[in-house]
């Protein structure tokens, strides 16, 4: 932040991310197969009756026609997630689209953040429950959405709300609210392939297969490495993408507010407070996701923990941790930082 500059940020995680979503087709083919091997393993598809690499070489010769298929099915996926990802958000959060009249000083706030950095403004939206949390959504201009929640807008000071639509609006303002959106449109992909294998497999167990194959048992378990490490990869991929915009959306709401003390009295309030129920993909997109239990957080966590972003706030941003809220109102000194967007009247 401080000593390289935030576009420099900008920058690196976009390049990050353009290389992680490149590898998201390679993980699709490594399912493929594995799932090709399974199937021939099981006697579902016809093997060699050769050796085990001739048998590997014939499930990889098949990748010329399945491939294709599942380019096809993904293509079509993705048009139906393009048109029909707000929807399905709203559907699935209880989020409600708000206008000036309802909110105005919602959004007037986000307007005025917008305004500043010459933007359109992006379309507001509210989940009426007690959790303390925000996202955007969108995939171009004039489909983006800004949506907090109820507890958020009731917790939060108007500096600290000011502070958290800044740190979304930045997540529009670098395009990584797109390519969150389409990593998870890719795992979901990947994630339905992966999970109607497991069950096809479930519910095969005991149906009738061909056991003529002496390489049966070898290319079930080579198969499910295959598919095991390209899903466990795709959803490390993911998290690896959210992980590192944060950082990053946290810095440019401080450049957008000039008050890095309200990130960081709005990031103690969230935390602990931001479950807000909704799928793995569209959890990444939240200001907050953390994970019940600590166990291997470092690598499947989709956010950095609240304390290491406070941190790094503290370091590069020139703020005060006010430290843990306890649901009282923080005892502040008038503030020298000039926000961005005038009272309201």
């Amino acid at each position: 932040m401080g000593a390289v500059g935030l576009q420099t940020h900008i920058w690196a995680n976009n390049t990050r991310s353009l290389l992680l979503l490149a590898g998201f087709p390679v993980l699709m083919v490594c399912i493929i197969y594995g799932v090709q091997l399974i199937l021939m393993g099981l006697g579902f598809l016809p093997g060699t009756g050769r050796g085990l690499s001739d048998d590997m070489a014939l499930a990889a010769s098949w990748l010329g026609g399945t491939i294709p298929t599942a380019l096809g099915i993904a293509a079509v996926w993705f048009a139906i997630s393009y048109f029909g990802s707000q929807t399905m958000i709203d559907l699935m959060t209880g989020a409600r689209k708000v206008e000036r009249k309802s909110e105005p000083e919602l959004y007037n706030l986000l307007e005025n953040l917008a305004i500043s950095r010459g933007l359109r403004t992006p379309t507001l939206r509210v989940i009426d429950n007690d959790s303390l949390n925000a996202f955007a959504t969108g995939l171009h201009e004039g489909q983006y959405s800004v949506t907090v929640t109820r507890g958020l807008v009731n917790a939060l000071t108007r500096d600290e709300l000011e502070a958290v639509l800044a740190h979304e609006l930045t997540h529009v303002i670098n395009k990584d609210v797109r390519t969150m959106v389409i990593a998870s449109i890719f795992a979901g992909i990947i994630s339905v392939i992966a999970e109607l294998v497991f069950r096809g497999l479930m519910y095969s167990s005991g149906g009738s297969r061909r056991d003529d194959n002496k390489n049966a048992l070898p290319l079930i378990l080579i198969g499910i490495a295959f598919a095991v490490i390209g899903y466990a990869l795709a959803i490390v991929i993911r998290m690896m993408l959210s992980r590192t915009r944060e950082y990053v959306a946290d810095a440019g709401a401080v450049e957008l507010t000039k008050n890095p003390d309200a990130m960081i009295s709005a990031l103690r309030k969230v935390e602990g407070r931001s479950s807000v129920k909704g799928p793995d993909e569209l959890q990444q997109l939240f200001l907050d996701n953390q994970p019940d239990g600590v166990g291997l957080e470092g690598l499947f966590a989709s956010h950095p923990p609240i304390q290491k972003r406070i941190d790094a706030l503290v370091k590069f941003g020139g703020g005060r941790d006010p430290g843990p809220w306890t649901g009282e109102s923080y005892s502040t000194e008038p503030s020298s930082y000039s926000t961005s967007v005038p009272a309201t009247g």
